[in-house]
């Protein structure tokens, strides 16, 4: 018995084989690499999401490989020597805290989790948080969502994390986008994304659980004061400028201000359409619940679909991101990025023609982002150095300043490599640039007792004034808005028909 006890004590120790050696060493570095990285990420001046991806995920996932390797080598080793010589191994490991190397591997194995216990705490709550965090997510896929993350940062919402609207509160939310994330990952990573990227997202949160619980919908109410100030395609650049009175109305049934725009989203009506693409700008059936129980039913006169077709149509509820739909990624056409560039001075309006030509520019298509900067910055200076060679020296600054403002606005606002521009995702807010309200007020939508989904402009506007350079057009009576162009018979045109985003079709 002493002789066998003493020939296993001799026999070198479980963990003397190469996948343990192996666990061992991924462990070390793991490890290593997790704290060196975490202390970056605690004392760095600038959050970055790929260290933190490293430290928190990467790098722990090795050290947690590591650490099952080393006993699943230490059982292969074991298993190994019980063939070879079954006498040589005791079917199970003894543990005697009389042996002195026992107690010292108890000790280790003891310091070593009260180590790793907290360590491993700290790590999956900071990996919790940083996938949670805006820098997760719009930086780490940079190419993908780049597009979307350049536009969130500059929009009204810039201080809302992106997890309030896509992903929601719970375990089971945070695990389901995960889940979807990694799918995400391996399009990514094989480049199998689409671009752009499909939008609306089908899988978002409801408005009632993300815009309303900070905007409150009966609290909206009154009207909103806008001027719109737009420049002209001509040599001067000249202003035309139109003050409007929004009516956003809203409100609460109880106290009876229930108008206005907001009156869509008012608690006490329901409004159900159906449309026939992806991008809910087609809509040709809508369904009226007021506030009083009556229904009304409203078809588009050019609709092709049957009864049948339409009784079996998916419908949707209207609500806030219905007109709201680019609340936070905004990509804006470059007649309006122009516009406001010279309204705030960053454009000089005294360049000739520099409206038209920027927004030329900002149009055109180009293979690449550097490809797109290179040529704006060559073809602006070109055109007045070749067109206006008596302005050109004198103007110099000006124009070094516009290349540096259009190269900008090119940047913010279109992506080629991702094949998004502000024609990938049409903005429902307002009738300008896209469809917008008038999917449904085109005057074209009719109930079967005659009632018609009107688009005169006094429905939600009032016009208290329009001025054209110098000359005031019309003012102060809230009549209907007058064209500064005589559009002759184009009695029933919606802006869109001209007013394309890149310019004004003839």
């Amino acid at each position: 018995m002493n002789q066998k006890a003493s020939s296993v004590q001799s026999t070198p120790g479980l963990f003397r084989n190469h996948l343990s050696w192996a666990g061992a060493a991924l462990f070390i570095f793991g490890l290593g690499s997790t704290i060196f990285l975490a202390l970056i990420d605690v004392w760095g001046k600038r959050p970055n999401p790929y260290i933190g991806i490293f430290a928190y995920v990467v790098f722990p996932a090795i050290l947690l490989l590591g650490l099952l390797l080393i006993p699943i080598g230490m059982l292969w080793e074991r298993r190994r020597r019980r063939t070879l010589a079954p006498s040589a191994i005791l079917p199970y490991p003894r543990i005697d805290f009389n042996n002195p190397h026992h107690r010292r591997l108890i000790a280790f194995t003891l310091g070593l989790s009260l180590f790793l216990i907290p360590l491993s705490a700290v790590g999956s709550y900071r990996a919790y948080e940083l996938t949670e965090s805006v820098g997760f997510c719009g930086q780490a896929c940079h190419t993908v969502m780049g597009p979307e993350f350049t536009a969130f940062k500059v929009s009204p919402h810039a201080r809302v994390a992106c997890v309030e609207c896509h992903v929601g509160p719970g375990a089971a939310s945070y695990f389901q986008a995960k889940l979807s994330g990694v799918r995400r990952a391996y399009a990514a990573i094989r480049e199998s994304y689409h671009r752009p990227i499909p939008s609306p997202a089908f899988d978002l949160r409801p408005a009632q659980e993300t815009c309303e619980q900070c905007h409150w919908p009966e609290k909206f109410f009154g009207t909103l004061l806008r001027t719109f100030t737009h420049y002209g395609y001509d040599e001067e650049n000249t202003p035309r400028q139109l003050d409007l009175l929004i009516k956003v109305g809203g409100g609460s049934p109880a106290t009876g201000l229930t108008a206005g725009i907001h009156w869509h989203m008012n608690i006490s009506n329901e409004i159900l359409y159906v449309s026939t693409d992806e991008k809910h700008q087609v809509i040709p059936w809508v369904r009226l619940k007021d506030g009083k129980g009556q229904v009304t039913e409203f078809i588009a006169r050019d609709s092709t679909l049957t009864a049948d077709q339409l009784a079996n149509a998916p419908r949707r509820r209207m609500d806030c991101m219905d007109c709201h739909n680019r609340s936070a990624h905004t990509f804006n056409p470059p007649d309006r990025v122009v516009n406001e560039a010279l309204l705030a001075g960053k454009l000089d309006a005294t360049l000739p023609y520099i409206k038209q030509q920027g927004v030329e520019l900002l149009s055109a298509s180009y293979a690449s982002t550097d490809e797109g900067l290179k040529k704006i910055g060559t073809a602006l200076d070109a055109f007045y150095r070749d067109k206006y060679p008596a302005l050109y020296p004198a103007k110099q600054n000006e124009i070094r300043a516009a290349v540096a403002e259009l190269q900008r606005l090119y940047r913010s606002n279109y992506f080629p490599e991702m094949k998004v521009n502000w024609e990938s995702y049409p903005e429902n807010i307002g009738h300008y640039y896209s469809s917008g309200c008038f999917r449904c007020h085109d005057g074209q939508h009719v109930s079967s007792d005659g009632k018609v989904i009107r688009k005169d402009c006094v429905i939600c506007h009032t016009v208290l004034g329009q001025q054209e350079g110098k000359a005031k057009i019309m003012g102060g009576n809230g009549t209907d808005f007058k064209h500064p162009v005589d559009l002759g018979e184009m009695t029933e045109a919606t802006c869109t028909d001209c007013h394309t985003g890149k310019g004004i079709s003839q």
